[in-house]
């Protein structure tokens, strides 16, 4: 039978192989690990029938919990629906303004679990060649269109990232193009080279000009395509409610991310009942990492 120091003596040891075969694994403990979510939640309205708000809200919280996402970007979220979320995600925050005024408050909502993350500054702005003006646009937008941020601080690391979320016109080739260039300004100007995630329903293709405005230059990188894991399900995330054999339509909804923020794996979430998805999005999601 080992003595007692004899069985210290062989924990130490078994402690230093373990510190020397698995260096990343001591490393891994420094860094902030998060899921990000980007989800178009389609705005409430009296239109859509068995898909409408009251149909879709309950799964819609379930998703987020059950799938474990950290920060969420939303998008076309009225203040109706914010309230309806707040109430089936106690232990969510959020931060978000309206892009118009008006009883429906369309915003680009961020929402964040309180007991992980502090809000430590938050901002909207506008497409537009005034982007502080409020309710501005300009170009061939439809709509005016907002991007919301936040700046966020790890309760358990200490470390701050910030993370905007936005919804570019639907219907404007010019707005979406201008809207990538104004969001890519505030972007450098506001995180200045901190850890950065970005979110949205962006309306546009990868081929588009607007896709390749923001990642031309290397400051955001497309999350699908610097993962470390390969994509998990779909590409395309623009699904309509009813699931169907056919190809889903197109891929615009996007994370992207700086070079300060490490990619472990993607996906997009294909849940739905009675073939039905939960929206006429799917909510894609990046499992990240920041610093050591």
């Amino acid at each position: 039978m080992k003595s007692s120091t004899g069985k210290m003596a062989t924990a130490l040891v078994l402690s230093l192989v373990a510190m020397l075969l698995f260096p990343t694994f001591v490393d891994a403990q420094d860094s902030l690990r998060l899921r990000v979510m980007s989800y178009n939640i389609r705005y409430k309205n009296k239109i859509d029938s068995i898909n409408g708000w009251e149909f879709r809200r309950d799964n819609i919280a379930r998703l987020i919990q059950y799938h474990g996402a950290d920060i969420i970007g939303m998008q076309e979220a009225n203040f109706e629906q914010i309230d309806d979320l707040e109430k089936r995600l106690p232990d969510y925050g959020w931060y978000g303004v309206a892009r118009m005024a008006g009883p429906t408050g369309e915003c680009t909502p961020i929402f964040y679990r309180r007991d992980r993350y502090k809000l430590l500054d938050s901002g909207t702005f506008w497409y537009s060649e005034t982007p502080e003006v409020k309710e501005s646009k300009s170009w061939d937008a439809f709509y005016p269109r907002i991007a919301s941020w936040g700046k966020f601080l790890d309760k358990k690391t200490k470390k701050q990232f910030f993370f905007f979320n936005t919804h570019f016109d639907h219907r404007g080739e010019i707005a979406r193009q201008n809207s990538s260039l104004v969001l890519l300004r505030h972007v450098e100007t506001i995180a200045r080279g901190k850890p950065v995630i970005v979110t949205g329903d962006f309306n546009a293709l990868e081929s588009s000009v607007a896709y390749k405005n923001l990642t031309a230059s290397g400051t955001l990188k497309d999350a699908v395509h610097v993962s470390k894991a390969p994509h998990y399900g779909p590409v395309n995330t623009s699904s309509g409610f009813y699931v169907s054999a056919k190809p889903l339509r197109a891929r615009i909804d996007y994370i992207f991310v700086n070079d300060k923020v490490a990619v472990k794996q993607t996906a997009t979430l294909t849940d739905q009942q009675e073939g039905r998805y939960y929206s006429d999005h799917l909510a894609v999601t990046a499992d990240i990492a920041i610093g050591k």
